[in-house]
């Protein structure tokens, strides 16, 4: 989960990574909070989601998973009427060991607070 608002700078993060600051069940280790990267520690069927609420009015939101830094899925929230609008998607992955995958914000301000934007993925099944 996010506890802050993502307002990501030129500067301060070119990769627009959505970073995560708690982690409420990482069974293996196999998310890297400070990278907030995912790592398949086995090659299998993977399942993700994410949940993500933009933080302005007059604003849109798109957020990517990426699988290995390609954009696999995305989530768009773009009324300009409404300040606070959800985004979500999921999707089963096959993946091989070591694939990676992680969120990027490819335009707009994440809200953090009460850790509306969240990110999740589980093995289903192994390979």
């Amino acid at each position: 989960t996010r506890s802050t608002n993502h307002e990501p700078s030129e500067m301060s993060n070119r990769t627009m990574t959505i970073y995560f600051d708690q982690v409420l069940v990482n069974i293996g280790n196999h998310f890297d909070l400070a990278s907030s990267i995912f790592v398949a520690p086995r090659k299998g069927i993977y399942s993700f989601s994410f949940h993500v609420v933009k933080v302005y009015n007059r604003q849109t939101i798109q957020v990517s998973l990426m699988q290995n830094g390609y954009p696999v899925i995305s989530a768009f929230a773009g009324d300009q009427d409404v300040t606070r609008e959800a985004a979500s998607n999921g999707v089963l992955l096959h993946m091989e060991r070591e694939d990676k995958v992680h969120l990027k914000l490819e335009r707009g301000n994440l809200m953090g607070g009460w850790k509306y934007s969240t990110f999740s993925g589980f093995l289903v099944f192994p390979l």
